[in-house]
């Protein structure tokens, strides 16, 4: 074990030689020092794990040490030890970044607990974790075969979702790799469950979750009775784990009220779960209700142009007349003109937000190299999706909602899935695009990696012509033509896709959240 380097600064530290001789005995080498600008000459000569502060010395005192040291050596952690118990004091300390604060007369076992949480604590934790998920793996093992409805699976993905984050903060990467096989193991299962169910849902036969075209009807209309105003945001492409990275943001101005999953329709892609959503109707009713609005795969032009016409049509067909208003925010500027015009809302009873961001860094990790190294994981895609969102205009928006006490509705069209087996797929020019989807005529493909669809219409899908079908990617595969297949096969790997089936992509989430009085 290697030492650990402990500087002790107290202008009476010759009174503390028992308390340094038991840390010593405990391992840790106590490096004494009696005034603080000795202590900011020994800093910058060695290196050191902790500093221990007095507050009260005489010359360059504690809390102007403190300052300086944090200059110096700004990562190194810095325990505040003090006969004062005043309020400003420790206000002070702690406004200078104090890693703990001690107030005298402190004990030997005090000091080594301190200690043992600022150095151990990581390792403490990992050990901890480890034991608990090995306790954990057989459990999840069994209660694999044992999901047999739509609300286990989406109870189970959530446990999963905890998991993922508590394993991946280990530097041991073994336990991850073994989550990573139940993983596998688990969306393997749960195409398998969407093979057997879905359609059921659809016709109706079959207890069914809110899908994507009932979402509005059955989570967000119900809500709209009140006189309070409501913000319904829709983030494209957020999964459940990016929900709960930018979930503690909002909590400053929200208290959370509802938290739920819903799922994604197949296609997981925006033009048929996000119009889906506005609509109310499955693909196959917009196509047949609404011709002059839906667009095929293989259609010029954008696929989501009529979403507030979507949105207007289902309020008119369900004779909801309130007052309303829609905005699709593709971009920065757009983002923060809405901040400045928030106010001219605050007398509809429902504002609906669309937000492209985060799919926008999913199709742009394909294309971008820096955005590859960003989110090179999902552990990095989660991390760039709250830093975005952290300093983004929507986080702005949330706040100015707040303060006109709206009603918050947050929720998504589908999730990613980061894609890691390449499989040929063979159709021809009229074949639809998508990596995890593809509909059209004669198409050939690796049987154990999809889930086919051969009668579109049992599944609500338009059909593009008599003989096309669709053909959806289970797990984490993604379609690669044989022409050129290597130089595609690793230009998409590993980047975030969607429109095909995997937990990540279809168990998303739907949360109602009330103001925080202020």
């Amino acid at each position: 074990m290697s030492t650990i380097d402990i500087l002790w600064v107290d202008d009476e530290i010759d009174l503390l030689k028992p308390h340094i001789i038991f840390l010593e005995n405990k391992g840790y080498k106590v490096h004494p020092c009696n005034n603080g600008q000795e202590a900011l000459i020994r800093v910058q000569e060695q290196s050191f794990e902790v500093v221990l502060l007095d507050e009260n010395m005489p010359g360059l005192n504690g809390l102007e040490t403190l300052g300086q040291l944090k200059q110096i050596i700004p990562h190194v952690p810095v325990v505040m030890i003090t006969k004062n118990e005043e309020e400003h004091i420790m206000e002070e300390a702690i406004g200078s970044k104090i890693s703990d604060y001690l107030i005298k007369p402190v004990n030997p076992n005090q000091i080594l607990l301190c200690l043992k949480k600022l150095l151990q604590h990581k390792n403490l934790v990992a050990e901890k974790t480890i034991q608990n998920y090995q306790q954990e793996f057989r459990k999840i093992a069994l209660t694999l075969n044992e999901l047999h409805t739509h609300n286990e699976w989406a109870d189970f993905y959530e446990k999963m979702v905890f998991w993922e984050q508590e394993l991946e903060q280990l530097e041991d990467p073994s336990m991850f790799e073994i989550f990573e096989m139940q993983m596998k193991e688990a969306n393997q299962l749960f195409a398998k469950f969407i093979e057997h169910n879905y359609e059921d849902w659809l016709k109706k036969t079959l207890p069914a979750p809110t899908l994507s075209h009932n979402l509005l009807d059955r989570e967000v209309f119900p809500r709209l009775k009140s006189k309070q105003p409501t913000l319904l945001i829709v983030i494209d492409n957020l999964r459940w784990d990016q929900w709960k990275g930018i979930a503690q943001h909002i909590g400053d101005y929200y208290a959370l009220t509802e938290e739920k999953k819903y799922f994604s329709i197949i296609p997981t892609a925006t033009q048929y779960a996000r119009n889906a959503i506005f609509s109310g109707l499955t693909p196959l009713e917009m196509s047949k209700t609404h011709p002059e609005w839906w667009r095929n795969d293989t259609d010029e032009g954008g696929k989501n142009l009529y979403e507030k016409e979507f949105l207007k049509a289902q309020l008119q067909r369900k004779n909801i007349a309130l007052a309303w208003s829609y905005h699709k925010i593709r971009n920065l500027s757009e983002g923060k003109q809405l901040v400045k015009t928030f106010q001219n809302h605050t007398q509809e009873q429902l504002t609906v937000i669309v937000y492209n961001f985060v799919d926008m860094i999913s199709h742009a990790k394909t294309e971008m190299e820096i955005i590859k190294e960003l989110a090179a994981d999902n552990k990095a895609y989660r991390s760039l999706t709250k830093s975005w969102f952290a300093n983004s205009p929507l986080l702005e928006i949330i706040q100015k909602a707040a303060s006109h006490k709206f009603n918050l509705l947050l929720t998504t069209d589908h999730g990613t899935v980061n894609v890691g087996s390449p499989s040929s797929l063979i159709g021809d020019r009229e074949t639809s695009q998508n990596l995890r989807y593809k509909t059209g005529r004669d198409l050939t493909y690796e049987s154990k990696d999809v889930m086919a669809c051969q009668a579109p219409e049992e599944m609500q899908l338009p059909r593009l012509a008599l003989n096309s079908q669709f053909v959806f990617a289970k797990e984490d595969n993604y379609f690669v033509y044989p022409k050129n297949y290597n130089h595609f096969a690793k230009l998409f790997q590993n980047s975030f896709q969607h429109g095909g089936i995997s937990m990540e992509e279809m168990i998303i989430p739907f949360v109602v959240m009330s103001p925080k009085s202020q």
